[in-house]
């Protein structure tokens, strides 16, 4: 069972014990009652790019001339084929020319490139450690091994491609750039000439400060109708657990009309085809992305198709994506290769910061603005305080409590009127025990003449739980708790190696329902029951969660056990003296003497 689904487990007993408690919180629970009633459509145009529009199959009249006659000084050239084409038809063979490396290095990372097809093969970024066993203490790699065509491109004119994958180009400057804290962008360009007239062209631009990289791809000679971008097969593991990590390892694309979606890597067992066009692309871990996002920054540029192959490894994808040339032959592009940090990622605009949402589907609506309020909160603490996230959280634990105090408050005292209730409901069971229709209206009667709601003690109580499930997701895929170590914990986002926070999130649970239990005027076998097992449940499912996690619930029960000390005082002086209910002027609420 994965991760998510223990805690939803977890989450959805202890509501329904909560519920079941309030509506079963009498010492001798009323008899049950049986009612008298009875029991558009954009199709693949076989280039993989839908409403995006092609530029035209000619170039110049000499381009025409030559695709027509088969010129083998026609790059694109070639006998035409005897079935059907796939989508990406084999390109020609050519001796492997040689390969020299360029790198670009700056204060946020170092990319290597080589010459061989313009291949990105290297992308380090040096803030951010390994985790992955045997690359302790290395920095972050983002291409996986045995990965090959990330950002080699292929022209495709009508069923021709043209593979600049295994093409020598040159490079300048030649020996790639060192870039300084504080300097301006500088640019790293890409250039193969062809014999036959074609001249292709990629430039990067790179900023010291931003894992924003500039693109622009020219084409020069015959007209080509699309360019296809490989994006690799997965990004490299760097995770302690290379199991957890490749549950969430997949790509993700955000589609015009449909929106965002994802499949992991190790579902795809054969081509698939996401119709474009697309507003970006991306191939995510579990903190990293990698995207391709069309256009400049403003503009309303889009991705064609997004297409998906098995690769060689059973965790591992190759993915590519399509973009339309026009007429001009120029195409700008963006490439994001880093931290999945929330608000970096909003800048681009296009919802890119949900490339790795939070929750379930379904649970998004309400998981995301959730997560908003809360990443502002601890970033807050954390900036104004100065202080380590392990403190930001204990400090977010205590908050939260005293914050909802109020509504405990109402919670519990709502509960003490349904306890003052009970006396006139025993008595009407009593007296009408044998009278079931009879029964049931007189105790729909007494509800409302005093109020009595089974709900209304638990309900205040369930607002922490939309709390607690977004931090669940948060500590799972924010960065910055990513090998934040705070006391014996070395990283927020794992789990405690030492397994004190379970244990002691265990006894917290142990103690609040304890002193809970003990303030009832008869409490029930099974709430002793839930009070030793509800506790050992929790601390088991909680074993394996992040420490983070664990750190801020633990401390959200110790700062709740005064709260319910306080409580449980005033719900004994109820007991004392026999639970007296008056009702209330407005007739929908009521006091306990």
């Amino acid at each position: 069972m994965r991760q998510e689904q223990r805690f939803l487990l977890a989450i959805t007993l202890m509501i329904l014990v909560l519920v079941g408690t309030n509506i079963l919180f009498p010492p001798i629970p009323p008899e049950e009652v049986v009612s008298p009633e009875g029991d558009a459509p954009g199709q693949l145009d076989g280039t993989g790019v839908t409403g995006v529009p092609s530029a035209p199959l000619g170039g110049t009249d000499a381009a025409r001339g030559a695709a027509a006659s088969g010129d083998q000084s026609d790059p694109f050239a070639g006998p035409p084929p005897t079935e059907p084409p796939s989508l990406f038809p084999p390109a020609e063979v050519v001796a492997t020319p040689a390969e020299d490396t360029v790198v670009v290095e700056g204060p946020l990372y170092r990319y290597s490139w080589s010459t061989l097809g313009a291949r990105l093969i290297s992308a380090q970024l040096l803030a951010f450690e390994s985790f992955d066993e045997g690359q302790e203490g290395q920095p972050v790699e983002l291409i996986s091994a045995g990965t090959s065509g990330v950002l080699a491109m292929q022209l495709r004119l009508g069923e021709r491609t043209f593979d600049l994958g295994a093409r020598s180009f040159e490079v300048e400057p030649a020996d790639g750039l060192r870039l300084n804290e504080g300097g301006g962008p500088r640019t790293l360009t890409f250039r193969y000439r062809d014999p036959a007239g074609l001249i292709f062209q990629t430039a990067y631009t790179f900023d010291p400060s931003s894992y924003d990289i500039l693109a622009r791809t020219e084409v020069v000679g015959p007209a080509v109708d699309l360019l296809v971008t490989g994006m690799g097969s997965g990004l490299g593991y760097n995770e302690r657990s290379r199991s957890e990590e490749s549950t969430v390892m997949g790509y993700v694309w955000n589609h015009v009309r449909d929106g965002i979606d994802d499949e992991r890597l190790t579902r795809v067992e054969e081509e698939r085809i996401q119709e474009g066009p697309h507003r970006w692309a991306a191939l995510k871990s579990k903190y990293f992305i990698f995207a391709l996002i069309p256009g400049r920054e403003g503009s309303e540029e889009y991705l064609g198709g997004v297409i998906a192959r098995p690769a060689e490894g059973d965790d591992q994808a190759a993915i590519t994506v399509t973009q339309s040339l026009d007429a001009s032959g120029v195409l700008d592009y963006r490439v994001y290769l880093g931290p999945q940090e929330r608000d970096v990622l909003m800048a681009f605009e296009n919802d890119l910061e949900e490339a790795n949402p939070y929750g379930y589907r379904w649970m998004r609506p309400i998981v995301r603005p959730v997560v908003s309020v809360a990443l502002s909160i601890l970033n807050f603490l954390h900036d104004v305080l100065n202080v380590g996230y392990g403190w930001v959280l204990i400090i977010f634990g205590v908050m939260m409590r005293v914050l909802l105090f109020p509504l405990n408050q109402k919670a519990m005292r709502a509960q003490m009127r349904n306890m003052a209730v009970q006396p006139l409901l025993k008595e009407i069971q009593t007296k009408y025990k044998d009278q079931p229709e009879k029964l049931q209206k007189e105790m729909m009667k007494l509800y409302k003449e005093h109020g009595f709601n089974p709900l209304a003690g638990c309900l205040p109580m369930l607002v922490p739980f939309p709390v607690l499930i977004t931090l669940f997701f948060v500590f799972r895929n924010t960065i910055q708790l990513r090998g934040e170590s705070f006391l014996w914990l070395p990283n927020l986002a794992a789990a405690d190696p030492l397994y004190i926070l379970p244990v002691l999130l265990g006894l917290s649970m142990f103690l609040m329902q304890f002193i809970t239990v003990r303030s009832m005027p008869e409490p029930n076998p099974q709430m002793k029951m839930m009070m030793w097992i509800m506790p050992i449940f929790m601390a088991a499912i909680f074993f394996r969660f992040a420490s983070g996690l664990n750190l801020y619930y633990a401390t959200a029960n110790l700062a709740t056990i005064p709260q319910q000390y306080l409580i449980a005082k005033e719900r004994r002086q109820l007991r004392d003296k026999g639970g007296i209910v008056q009702p209330h002027e407005s007739n929908t609420l009521f006091r306990v003497d």
